[in-house]
This record gives C-alpha cells, structure tokens and sequence, in this order.
C-alpha cells in the first residue's frame, strides 16, 4: 500500500473527520460526542498552532485514508511529563472503522506515518503516548519499533511513554529511512 499526505483542512475535512472520531472504533480519540462544528474547531486551533500539525493520509487514488497528527513534545501533549530531546516529534493516528477491513491495512499506516516523519533529517526520535488501555495500538507500535518506558499521568488519560529510533524503526521494519 502506497499512501501520500496532504494537510488537513478543517472546513473542508471537518465532516469527514466527525465521521470518523465519533465511531465507537474510535473511543481513545476522545472525541466521542464531538458535534461537526467542535471537530472543525479543534482542528482550526491544530492548523493555527506551530508546534501542532494535522495531515490526511491518501490512498492511491487520492482519497482520504487516515489521520495522522505530529506535535512537538516539549510545547504539546507531553510538556513537563518527561525530558524531550532534540529531534523528538509525537506521533497520533487514527484509521477509520470500516465495513470491509484490509488486512494489514493498519500496519501499513503506521508503517508509512513513521516514514514520512523519519522523512525529515531533523526527527531522531518519535515520541508516542497512547492510552494504556489501548493494547491493540500498543501492539502496532512495538511492531515498528517502539520501546515503552513508563506510565504517565495526563489530565486527560493514563498513558504509555513509548519511543521510537530512526534506527529501531528501521530494524523492526526494514523500511530504510
């Protein structure tokens, strides 16, 4: 599976992505209850942020496959709950609940979100902290490469601290970055 990436735009993906992180597949999102208009807001504050980015991963034929936001650790999500180093990017995506699964599909994703950050010289380190329920997602992670180190509090979640080389990433997958 081949994917590109463009960034996401909230007026004109806010309908879509309301879809996607209001299904139950979609609980550790958090967005749940979300309406249309708090979707678009939220990511109209991502768009607006310089330490937050939101992107759309395509298919190959161009059509809107997943979400993958990156984020600087030491300005978002993570500040003050472990030292960030230079080079460090957090990492979160969301693949869609679908009718008809692809088998694979989901590593394929994290595969190629990983690639596209490593894809900047300046990423030494992806920094992830999923919920600590979230085994399935704790799962994909370790199959790219990821290490946990610990259990953290976040006000919004228990967390688990994991992060992920440009080396061990590509000792776990192959892919070379």
């Amino acid at each position: 599976m081949t994917f590109t990436f463009r960034p996401l735009d909230p007026p004109r993906d806010a309908a879509l992505l309301h879809r996607w992180v209001t299904h139950p597949k979609a609980a550790f999102w958090m967005m749940r209850d979300a309406s249309v208009e708090d979707v678009e807001r939220a990511y109209r504050e991502i768009a607006a942020d310089e330490h937050h980015h939101a992107l759309l991963g395509l298919d190959e034929y161009g059509v809107p496959a997943f979400l993958m936001e990156k984020y600087d650790p030491a300005h978002r999500e993570l500040t003050g709950l472990y030292e960030p180093r230079p080079g460090d990017v957090g990492m979160h995506f969301l693949t869609p609940a679908t009718d008809h699964p692809v088998h694979g599909f989901t590593r394929a994703v994290i595969t190629a979100v990983m690639a596209h950050l490593f894809e900047d010289p300046a990423t030494a380190r992806v920094v992830v902290e999923p919920d600590v329920r979230n085994k399935a997602v704790h799962a994909l992670n370790e199959a790219v490469g990821f290490v946990p180190e610990r259990e953290i509090d976040k006000p919004e979640k228990k967390a688990l601290l994991s992060f992920c080389t440009r080396e061990q990433f590509a000792a776990a997958t192959g892919v070379a970055v």
